[in-house]
């Protein structure tokens, strides 16, 4: 097959433009942000009355605990009813949960943390992890209440005078 000159010089004359130039680069469409239907992101939700009860007993400051460690508590001025735990490794922002027992218990639901705070100790655990982080923390007022127990023990569970037969 022959190519006639006049289409080879229309070739030759017209490629070379484009052979030195770098291939244009391709856009790609930018996207707009398109908004979710339904609910809007969650949000905090405020703290109930019983939580805000609740919230007034929870011992503040720093507390030293087994081994050597130490927790830092401190109530979030922003929103009542939740607090900030924090450690050597660890911290956590927690909000105040009724318990049937009585004891005081503040959740970081997303983390896995629960702290506990009974009359004479308080402790943290991380329930994703299935162990304790912090043991036998002490604010000064449970440490009170805990050498008022040794003098003053509370009465027993079961009669152990034989007395109950």
């Amino acid at each position: 097959m022959k190519i006639s000159p006049v289409v080879f010089l229309l070739c030759a004359f017209s490629f070379p433009a484009t052979w030195g130039q770098t291939p244009a680069k391709t856009v790609k469409p930018v996207a707009s942000p398109v908004k979710p239907l339904g609910k809007p992101p969650a949000r905090e939700e405020p703290a109930s009355p019983e939580s805000l009860e609740i919230a007034q007993r929870v011992h503040v400051g720093s507390m030293p605990c087994e081994l050597g460690a130490t927790v830092h508590l401190s109530r979030d001025p922003a929103s009542p009813g939740y607090f900030h735990v924090s450690g050597k490794g660890f911290r956590y922002r927690m909000k105040t949960v009724a318990t049937t027992t009585g004891a005081i218990r503040l959740e970081d639901q997303k983390a896995g943390a629960v702290w506990l705070q009974l009359a004479n100790k308080s402790m943290l655990m991380n329930q994703k992890n299935g162990r304790r982080v912090a043991d036998e923390c002490a604010h000064p007022d449970q440490v009170a209440f805990a050498k008022d127990m040794v003098n003053n023990p509370p009465p027993a569970l079961f009669d152990t005078t034989g007395m109950g037969r």
